[in-house]
């Protein structure tokens, strides 16, 4: 362990232990409270903090200026499910086949809400869930998953949602989006009456179709005219399908959604300052993907969601924690969104699960004391013509979801969740676009039509991954391949069902 790793894990543990006693020696009365908050296809560079010249984000940009800000942080994925199944779980998402958008988690995981009710928690998810059906008979719905109580959607959601409230028949709930589930964030904060609570609130925002109040579309309402030129394919907000639209008007809206999200963000601050529970309530903002097709206006990344590079995987992250966080700190520390689970963890002095975890403890970078990663993270997007359909995991039954959407999959507004069997691993398996970064490096394997292609950058000197560097740097490459294709093998070990034995 390095010094510097000690160093941060004595410190805040010192707070952490200080914070958990009071007079009546109750440790879990002064645990830290933990709201996760995950913007949905919430790219990067779409924050004022980070620079984006219409973008407004005031209260993101203040987190910014007072926490902790996680300048190179990726989510496990360059696609919505597989995502946040990192989050609830600390493994990379092909361990348990969330492949995909769709793609369910399996009831076997081990859930951060589950671990975090042992440490004396009440848990709450709150938004979009996406890793199987939220209705009550789903045996991966939040409650499944460890929590507590759920107002949550199977998918996404525009203004005036439909939520089933802890897997009940679903309910339409008036009001902007992102403000009707901080409201119901608010209402189960309220009734945790003292004990330390853990929410996740999974935002709807900004994924397309676009929808934004009157007074956030104004906001937006100069922007570029050259953009008028350009057109953008996405969901139609009337009809369920593809429609063609001018990107100014498309960007108006998901900008006005940004900002709405913000707005709520901050009512959810404002709430814990009111009720003095600010200070030790640690919040960790983040995206889930890059930016989408329809979003883009401009990037220094490389690509957009659904592909390896950085621009699919590369996303805001913020930890604010007045008690701990006493001062703004910009990291350069390549973290994940599987990083969550065993930060959480041993703040709340959890033991880890007994099986393979693909994120690592943060806890020393909180104060601001870790200077370096010493495991590489590495990425993958499975390859979907090779998955295996004979044994579904789970019947079609407990996997068709309830809450509506508007967009329509096929000709259903509602999305049936799937996940499978794998006996036995073949050699196909291993495809895909993967990638591993180590340090200022990253090499990307990608299997293209003619053959296997390899690439490799430095993504500190040049972040828009212009410059493949593998012919100068040809042992690195082969060195981070070879860790690449040993922690495919231990994915694959976990895809077969090996660790839940």
């Amino acid at each position: 362990m390095s010094r510097f790793k000690l160093i941060g894990m004595l410190v805040v543990g010192i707070l952490l232990f200080a914070s958990c006693q009071d007079d009546h020696g109750d440790k879990t009365k002064k645990l830290p409270n933990i709201i996760l908050i995950m913007g949905d296809d919430h790219g990067y560079e779409e924050t004022g903090y980070n620079g984006h010249p219409f973008i407004k984000t005031p209260v993101l940009d203040e987190m910014a200026e007072n926490g902790l800000v996680l300048d190179r942080f990726y989510a496990a994925h360059p696609s919505c499910s597989p995502t946040r199944g990192s989050v609830i779980t600390g493994r990379h998402p092909n361990r348990y086949g969330t492949f995909n958008a769709g793609f369910s988690i399996r009831p076997e995981e081990i859930s951060i809400a589950s671990l975090l009710k042992q440490a004396g928690y009440t848990t709450g998810h709150f938004g979009k869930w996406h890793l199987g059906p939220v209705k009550s008979e789903s045996p991966t719905n939040p409650g499944a998953m460890g929590f507590d109580t759920w107002v949550s959607h199977d998918n996404f959601f525009e203004l005036n949602p439909v939520l089933s409230r802890n897997g009940g028949e679903p309910e339409k709930f008036e009001g902007e989006g992102s403000k009707v589930i901080v409201d119901e964030t608010i209402s189960f904060i309220d009734k945790a009456e003292g004990a330390p609570f853990f929410a996740v609130v999974w935002m709807a925002s900004p994924h397309e179709p676009y929808e934004g109040l009157p007074e956030d579309l104004a906001l937006y309402d100069n922007l570029p005219d050259s953009l008028s030129s350009k057109t953008f394919d996405l969901t139609s907000m009337k009809t369920g399908r593809r429609v063609t639209r001018p990107q100014d008007s498309v960007l108006q809206e998901r900008f006005a959604e940004i900002t709405a999200m913000d707005r709520a963000i901050g009512q959810l601050r404002d709430y814990l300052s009111s009720k003095e529970l600010k200070d030790n309530t640690l919040i960790w903002y983040c995206g889930d993907n890059g930016i989408p097709p329809s979003g883009i206006q401009y990037s220094k990344l490389h690509a957009l969601k659904g592909t390896i590079y950085d621009g699919g995987t590369k996303v805001p992250g913020i930890i604010e924690w007045p008690s701990a966080i006493k001062e703004k700190n910009i990291s350069n520390v390549n973290s994940v969104t599987s990083d969550i689970l065993p930060t959480l963890c041993e703040l709340a002095g959890v033991p880890l699960p007994n099986r393979p975890l693909d994120g690592i403890s943060l806890v020393p970078l909180l104060s601001g004391n870790m200077n370096n990663r010493e495991e590489p993270i590495c990425f993958w997007m499975y390859d979907r013509s090779t998955i295996d359909k004979g044994k579904p995991y789970i019947g079609e039954t407990l996997q068709t979801g309830t809450t509506p959407l508007v967009k329509l999959w096929g000709d259903s507004y509602i999305r049936v969740f799937q996940n499978f069997h794998y006996d036995e691993i073949k050699e196909e398996h291993y495809h895909g676009d993967r990638s591993i970064i180590d340090g200022d490096y990253k090499l990307i394997v990608r299997d293209l039509e003619e053959g296997e292609v390899k690439e490799l950058y430095n993504i500190s000197t040049d972040p828009g991954e212009r410059l493949n560097m593998i012919s100068f740097h040809p042992e690195k490459a082969e060195k981070l391949e070879r860790q690449l294709v040993d922690w495919q093998q231990s994915v694959l070990h976990s895809l077969s069902e090996k660790d839940y034995k």
